[in-house]
């Protein structure tokens, strides 16, 4: 319980017992942690996205491009309380991803869990029948 000194008064004992919790390390989040799956005839990417809302996340194609966006900020305010120990998260990430190959107009997407899953159809490849040609 060494952990629960409060933050002004920590001493050199207490960093001993150092607790994540109370005395965060550097945070190892470079951005979003995403799988592709390759589903045959389509790819999913799962994206992990914990602590976002659906209002949060921006999903936009631009010219071959998938780009998705999430940005947060959480701004609670009670005072009346004797805290310890107080964060604020705020962040802004993106991540592109090209998609050539993807039928673009069939993209759809889930969050659900802190997990956003989009299914990126891939665009069918029509195979052609030889002909011939008729020589004048």
């Amino acid at each position: 319980m060494f952990g629960l000194t409060p933050y002004e008064a920590r001493n050199e004992f207490a960093r001993f017992f150092d607790d994540d919790f109370f005395y965060p390390r550097k945070s190892e989040f470079k951005g979003i942690r995403t799988d592709v799956i390759d589903n045959g005839d389509s790819y999913s990417l799962e994206a992990e996205l914990p602590g976002f809302t659906k209002e949060d996340i921006d999903i936009a194609v631009n010219d071959g491009v998938l780009t998705i966006k999430a940005s947060h900020t959480e701004e609670k305010n009670d005072d009346s309380k004797g805290y310890v120990y107080r964060e604020r998260h705020s962040g802004s990430y993106s991540r592109s991803f090209d998609i050539s190959g993807i039928d673009e107009e069939n993209i759809s997407a889930e969050y659900k869990d802190g997990i956003l899953n989009v299914t990126l159809p891939k665009i069918k490849e029509v195979k052609q029948e030889p002909r011939k040609i008729a020589l004048n």
